[in-house]
């Protein structure tokens, strides 16, 4: 596979066929420091604010260093944060998501996860990555989100079927299907025309002509089998 740092926006079609895309643009471009919590490989089973509180550590790059929340902030209000990484905990419970409403990154890689809350108050919420839980479907709550971006639902292999609902979603730009259940998708996937990257490697896709539809669909996404 090409190389992201090698892709030439020039030649997006021949790039699209050998699977290079650019790669999402890291949260330190875009979120405060102030407002990134890292809470990371905690054994955490339930997500709580206090927890996030406690627990959680933000980064001031290399002359700030890593400083535990509660050291810096007394009175926590969930609002505050702007970015989250609870990746490679244990979490089955993540209700108590649905209270920081300011969020634009949620990362819940290697958990637990089954079904998510209702996460429709995250207005700006832009990027959500999932990959590997338990999720047997695309959380519907998906559908509630505004902002949203970019989506990882990666290696959910209980994941069958992409839903209508959630083939009519705008504005999406990075998808990512990869090592799910998914042997196709809808019929009409034209909402997802600002596509730039569909990750659909590991599914079990034979059908060259289902992979050629996709393409067809959606001539602007770098689409990589």
């Amino acid at each position: 596979m090409i190389s992201a740092k090698t892709c030439i926006p020039a030649f997006a079609a021949l790039a699209a066929l050998a699977g290079c895309f650019r790669e999402v643009p890291p949260a330190e471009d875009s979120v405060r420091p102030e407002t990134r919590v890292w809470l990371k490989d905690a054994g955490l089973s339930v997500v709580t604010a206090r927890d996030v509180h406690e627990k959680g550590m933000i980064y001031f790059g290399e002359q700030g260093g890593w400083s535990n929340l509660s050291s810096r902030v007394s009175n926590f209000d969930p609002k505050s944060l702007e970015y989250l990484n609870l990746d490679y905990n244990a979490i089955t419970n993540a209700d108590a998501l649905a209270e920081f409403t300011s969020l634009k990154w949620l990362r819940l890689d290697n958990n637990a996860i089954s079904s998510l809350p209702d996460l429709g108050g995250l207005k700006d919420l832009r990027r959500i990555y999932l990959r590997a839980n338990r999720l047997t479907a695309v959380p519907e709550t998906l559908g509630d989100l505004p902002s949203l971006d970019t989506v990882d639902l990666s290696f959910n292999h209980g994941i069958t079927e992409v839903p209508e609902w959630f083939a009519k979603k705008e504005g999406l730009s990075h998808l990512i299907l990869s090592s799910t259940g998914i042997t196709r998708l809808p019929e009409d996937i034209s909402a997802w025309k600002s596509l730039r990257t569909l990750q659909m490697g590991g599914l079990h896709i034979e059908s060259t002509e289902e992979m050629k539809r996709i393409r067809d669909a959606l001539p602007d996404t770098a689409v990589v089998f």
